[in-house]
């Protein structure tokens, strides 16, 4: 009824203009202007008559839109009550963390996300706990077999041997800018491997290993050879450690000195190298028994080197040693008279830049033993060197000479080298061969002269030769056959050659 009211005025309106509109016209005269003037009024009539229309649609539409609410509500409500139940059944789902396929398919997919996240956080954080810490483990065992010259029975004799290396270095904690770690290595064996007749050089099989004082041979023991701390100091002091090149190092605990001391690349792992323990270590430290160690070669004592490694095409360093000697080795006797030694040593790149190690080291131990028991100071000096001359080959030679103490040899000299099986297309093999020189002392020399050491003739050098073949079979195992010599054992130039074949198997990681 508004619009209608609307729409009356409106046509009043147009009357009224059209009135006025032919009043003016009358009062000009001109039909043309009456003309104009109707039509103007006839359009404005057609405009108001179109609106009306529109208002009038528009109010049907509005009543129309109030009553169906009325009619739609049942299904309203059913959408609504299957919306209730879904929230109702998704809370419930989310309430357990069990997943199930009667749940809704966006709670199972959610819970699945959640379970995944979770296992890679949990694996994240076990990563994170293990971070800085190493482990290597090896097991090797060896076959010996020597003949009758050189049995110290007579007969030929032939021996098994097994030993096994647990180690781990765990972060030791910072101090200030210094970072420490925490070193611990436990070993375990049997087997004294064959007996030889009188010889210098200590033993031809340096993986053998079994607990002194154990009468059953049928028991394995396993010792805590090493466990020592370092703490290595960025050099200088307040500089920015990323970028440091120099560094201290303090390590102090129960340590094996030629960890960090008479060092060489190709001739200091008895397990992976040569066998002979004239080859192994500098012949007067370990055979000559200068070094100050245990029974087993380990000995408490600390150690303080400087590493500078500003010119990467000669690093260098210094280092110093001091450790138990006599009783002190296995804490059993004073500290007293100390085995000290001190190192320097020089890595630099030649022959084309192939890089290459030199050490010269000197020492003294306050508690060692004269060839007929007396315990007096012996010292020394030695160099130890590493060089490859190829791709795959490397060259290594030591020399040892002895200053002061009487002992059964004085001098020593090993040489040799270990060659890559790139060249015949093997190339984690290797050959290696090594020859060596032990000088019987002038001392001893005598004292076998003149018969104050019964069963001894010694009057040259012995003489030592030692032949493996390094087999790789997989990343994880090597095979090893062993072929050694020793000429005029003890300096004895009428004793025959000793000859021994081995075969060592090793297993590591």
């Amino acid at each position: 009824m508004g619009t209608l009211r609307i729409a009356g005025a409106g046509l009043a309106g147009a009357a009224l203009m059209l009135a006025v509109a032919a009043g003016d016209a009358r009062a000009a005269g001109p039909e043309a202007a009456l003309k104009t003037a109707i039509d103007r009024l006839t359009e404005r009539l057609e405009q108001l008559e179109r609106r009306n229309r529109e208002l009038e649609q528009r109010l049907s539409d509005l009543i129309r839109s109030a009553a169906a609410p009325a009619a739609a509500a049942p299904g309203i409500e059913q959408r609504v009550k299957a919306l209730e139940d879904i929230h109702v059944q998704t809370e419930s789902a989310l309430a357990s963390e069990r997943i199930s396929e009667k749940e809704p398919e966006p709670v199972t997919r959610l819970k699945a996300i959640e379970s995944q996240s979770l296992s890679m956080q949990k694996q994240a954080r076990q990563i994170e706990a293990l971070e800085g810490i190493t482990v290597e483990a090896s097991l090797t065992g060896m076959a010996q077999r020597v003949d009758r010259k050189g049995a110290a029975s007579g007969r030929a004799e032939s021996r098994l041997n097994y030993r096994g290396d647990l180690s781990v270095t765990l972060p030791g904690g910072s101090l200030g800018e210094a970072e420490g770690s925490i070193f611990a290595h436990l070993r375990f064996g049997q087997g004294n491997g064959i007996g030889l007749r009188p010889t210098y050089t200590s033993t031809p099989n340096t993986t053998a290993f079994e607990m002194s004082g154990v009468n059953d041979p049928d028991s394995s023991f396993a010792i805590l050879a090493q466990a020592w701390y370092q703490l290595a100091v960025p050099l200088p002091l307040g500089g920015i450690t990323a970028q440091s090149k120099q560094r201290l190092e303090l390590t102090a605990g129960k340590i094996d000195p030629f960890v960090f001391f008479d060092q060489n690349a190709a001739a200091d792992d008895e397990t992976a190298h040569f066998t002979n323990n004239a080859f192994v270590h500098n012949p007067l430290l370990d055979s000559g028994g200068d070094v100050g160690a245990d029974a087993y070669g380990f000995s408490p004592g600390l150690r303080i080197a400087y590493a500078n490694e500003a010119d990467k095409s000669l690093a260098w360093g210094a280092s110093l040693g001091i450790f138990g000697s006599g009783p002190a080795t296995n804490f059993s006797g004073s500290p007293g008279k100390p085995f000290v030694i001190g190192q320097l040593e020089a890595s630099t790149r030649l022959f084309g830049g192939l890089p290459g190690t030199y050490r010269l080291y000197a020492w003294r131990n306050g508690r060692a033993d004269d060839f007929d028991g007396t315990v007096a100071a012996h010292a020394g000096w030695g160099l130890s060197v590493d060089q490859r001359v190829d791709d795959w080959v490397t060259l290594f030679g030591r020399f040892g000479d002895r200053t002061s103490g009487r002992s059964s040899f004085d001098r020593a000299l090993t040489v040799g080298a270990e060659i890559g099986g790139s060249y015949w297309r093997r190339a984690a093999d290797a050959i290696g061969f090594a020859l060596g020189w032990l000088r019987t002392s002038d001392d001893f020399r005598n004292a076998s002269a003149d018969g104050s050491l019964v069963g001894y003739a010694a009057s040259g050098s012995e003489r030592i030769a030692e032949l493996y073949y390094r087999y790789r079979l997989n990343s994880h195992v090597e095979i090893t056959p062993d072929l050694q010599w020793i000429q005029r054992p003890g300096g004895d130039g009428s004793a025959p050659t000793t000859t021994i074949v081995g075969l060592r198997a090793r297993v590591g990681f």
